[in-house]
């Protein structure tokens, strides 16, 4: 069993697909068969069933899955410390982020981390939705960068600050021009009651997604079955068409600081406990943390607490 070997059986599960494993594995696919083959041969057992084409573990593949997964992780551990007790000078993080959530945190934080490490090397890898289970299926993620949701056993988690989600409509609803006569004396955010806006067409996000379920959950509270013309994963599409007077739609406080509009949305608060959301940091449990790593991490912390101007 070599690393090759490892990563070899690893890409073929996750694609399913001979050819388009080799792609990722920079090998022909003739290579790849053939690597398979011997491995197979020499363990004595199938590793993958086929198919039509498709490469389907047997359970002896996903035990093989299973120890190769853990071997890889130690040899990563391994590398980083050891890169980590020779010097500072070289090395690399892999951070998976929601892709909305990237563009409001990379531009402050990177130039922070930059300033004193300038030679460590931060991949950023954007993903719409599932950022945990990418941590968890990919051994060369350090972090990932995510809102709460279910907690997973192999990980640690860090908690790296607390917003609130916000109710955003267009300059030109009705909602905005109340706004103006409110006085908001519990907060920046003058007070909108939900339950009133049962008639309302909302732009919502997919349940799967953390403002998505927040969202349907605060619906189902205020006892509002929604009117939705468009679900979309993308809050900045989400809070255009708002600006559109399309209809009203729910956002994160930072996103929309962190956007540019011609005219802005008019935000309010619910004034409630369950319309705030908390953004946490994940890496797997045990793993060996380098000192630029627990920088990575403090550094991300003194975004959400305002501090990263002290840097």
């Amino acid at each position: 069993m070599n690393i090759h070997e490892l990563n070899y059986v690893l890409c073929i599960a996750k694609h399913q697909n001979m050819t388009k494993a080799a792609q990722e594995l920079f090998i022909s696919q003739p290579t790849l068969s053939k690597h398979l083959g011997k491995l197979e041969r020499e363990l004595g057992i199938k590793l993958f069933s086929r198919v039509d084409n498709c490469y389907i573990p047997t359970y002896a593949g996903r035990r093989y899955m299973e120890y190769a997964s853990g071997v890889l992780e130690l040899t990563h551990d391994w590398e980083k410390e050891l890169a980590d007790l020779r010097s500072l000078n070289d090395g690399e993080l892999n951070v998976a982020f929601p892709l909305m959530r990237s563009s409001c945190m990379i531009p402050r934080i990177l130039p922070a981390f930059r300033r004193i490490h300038p030679n460590i090397r931060l991949n950023f890898l954007e993903e719409t939705y599932a950022i945990q289970e990418r941590l968890l299926t990919d051994s060369r993620i350090d972090f990932a960068i995510f809102s709460d949701g279910n907690l997973h056993p192999k990980l640690e988690y860090e908690t790296l600050g607390r917003e609130e989600i916000l109710l955003a409509v267009s300059p030109r609803h009705p909602l905005a021009k109340e706004a103006k006569c409110k006085v908001c004396q519990d907060g920046p955010y003058p007070k909108v009651d939900l339950s009133q806006l049962g008639s309302e067409k909302f732009i919502l996000h997919f349940p799967e997604q953390n403002t998505g379920a927040i969202t349907e959950q605060l619906l189902k509270k205020y006892g509002i079955e929604p009117k939705v013309p468009f679900y979309t994963r993308n809050t900045q599409a989400a809070l255009l068409l708002v600006q559109q007077n399309e209809g009203i739609c729910f956002a994160p406080e930072t996103y929309i600081k962190n956007m540019t509009f011609s005219t802005p949305p008019v935000c309010f608060s619910l004034h409630d406990p369950d319309a705030f959301t908390r953004t946490i940091i994940a890496y797997r449990k045990g793993a060996y943390l380098t000192s630029y790593a627990l920088d990575f991490i403090q550094i991300s912390k003194d975004y959400f607490g305002g501090d990263l101007h002290k840097r």
